[in-house]
């Protein structure tokens, strides 16, 4: 059941519900996170951890049923992600939910640290896969799915994906046999920010400065007619991310399908100078910018420095 709770205690301590003005107060500070610790670490990717920050942020502070003092629990909820490049954004709302410190975000993509590039689950509390190589976390999520099914386990699986990334083969022929096994314990998120790292000069109905990768395909019909539930969010409204996650748990043991959401994001979102541009897909902000994205994030509030 969501409740209304305030954020009193810090994200350390808070597991369930909050409303979304606190979510919106965590979710500025991740985005702090992700550019100045890439900022620190002078590699890292910019524009996806943008915009999957509002989507990671309800999952890891309002939906998932998790214990960062056990990440091995056996019946946690998993999550992929599934597009590992963004791991920034991943570490960022690990280290704000108390699996590790936040300062070890300082170590970000240095050599000896938990923390890479792409995720590995041998080394970072609260990573249920290694990712990095593209279009396979759907699959791991599947075969998670399934064992749930097997062993009679209740948790929930979630893969978050790019849509960029959807170009892989690998994507469809786990979105196709799916439905076959009534994992209706699976969710995937396709973050379509509407940007990769490389595209075609944009055309008329695109949204930003390149063509979408996903952008003239009508995703919602091509998922439902495989036999997905299907739902579409704007993935940085947190009123509907939670709706979304309601109907989610509904159909959860009940549907006898997977379900995807469709979560329509801005690559970059949050900070004027990185939202919508698709060079900004990876970079390291110059000290002028860093404080401009301080500014634009956090105002005169003191939380979410890195050091």
């Amino acid at each position: 059941m969501r409740t209304t709770q305030q954020e009193e205690a810090s994200p350390q301590e808070l597991h369930g519900a909050l409303d979304t003005q606190a979510l919106e107060k965590i979710a500025r500070r991740v985005r702090w996170l992700i550019i100045s610790t890439v900022a620190n670490s002078k590699a890292g990717h910019i524009g996806g951890p943008l915009s999957a920050a509002d989507m990671l942020v309800a999952l890891y502070f309002n939906e998932m049923s998790i214990d960062p003092s056990q990440p091995h629990a056996p019946d946690r909820d998993r999550f992929i992600l599934s597009k590992g490049h963004c791991s920034i954004g991943l570490y960022s709302v690990l280290a704000l939910r108390g699996y590790f410190p936040v300062e070890e975000l300082a170590t970000f993509d240095h050599g000896g640290s938990r923390l890479q590039g792409h995720p590995d689950m041998k080394l970072t509390p609260g990573v249920d896969a290694s990712t990095g190589s593209l279009g396979q976390g759907l699959s791991a999520g599947l075969g998670m799915a399934i064992g749930a099914k097997k062993l009679d386990r209740d948790f929930h699986t979630w893969v978050m994906l790019g849509d960029g990334e959807s170009e892989e083969g690998q994507v469809w022929e786990a979105v196709i046999s799916a439905p076959r096994f009534g994992v209706d314990n699976l969710t995937a998120i396709f973050d379509v920010n509407g940007l990769q790292q490389y595209g075609w000069p944009a055309q008329e109905r695109d949204r930003f400065d390149r063509s979408e990768p996903l952008g003239h395909v009508d995703l919602e019909a091509v998922l439902t007619g495989f036999g997905w539930n299907v739902l579409t969010v704007d993935g940085n409204d947190f009123g509907q991310i939670l709706s979304a996650f309601d109907q989610v748990r509904a159909w959860h043991g009940t549907s006898g399908k997977p379900t995807a959401i469709v979560s329509r994001t801005s690559k970059g979102q949050g900070i004027s100078f990185t939202q919508g541009v698709f060079k900004w897909h990876n970079g390291v902000a110059t000290p002028e910018q860093l404080a401009q994205a301080r500014h634009e994030l956090l105002g005169n509030d003191p939380e979410g420095e890195l050091q």
